[in-house]
């Protein structure tokens, strides 16, 4: 069975990286480029997984939780949180909005693999 994620980042070369990384592992792998872009590629999408970014400009990663969270039909995907911040007020605002799970860039590409695969199943 293909997991389809979706990974939202600002950053094309961190954009570029999880392609790389998920297509590798056999994903089917959608981008966006910030939490509103990512809101509308959704629509259309059933992921297994998500990842996003905090830091991102039009709508950063908690308010693209929020937003996630309060679609029925997604409120219950895995989201993971990759970024390059590692407050622990940070992570918990994450989890109180819906996330899953916190991994801090520079990411190692097994090691999400393998979070997503028990993340999502």
């Amino acid at each position: 069975m293909t997991l389809t994620v979706l990974a939202v980042d600002d950053s094309r070369t961190m954009r570029d990286m999880l392609r790389l990384a998920l297509t590798g592992a056999g994903f089917e792998t959608h981008l966006a480029e910030d939490g509103v872009h990512g809101l509308e590629v959704l629509e259309g999408l059933e992921p297994d997984a998500i990842i996003t970014d905090i830091n991102m400009p039009r709508l950063d990663g908690f308010g693209f939780i929020d937003a996630v969270r309060q679609q029925e039909r997604h409120n219950g995907v895995p989201i993971l949180v990759l970024t390059t911040e590692s407050a622990s007020e940070l992570k918990q605002r994450a989890r109180d909005a819906g996330a899953t799970g916190w991994i801090v860039k520079p990411f190692d590409p097994g090691k999400l693999v393998r979070a997503l695969h028990m993340v999502a199943g």
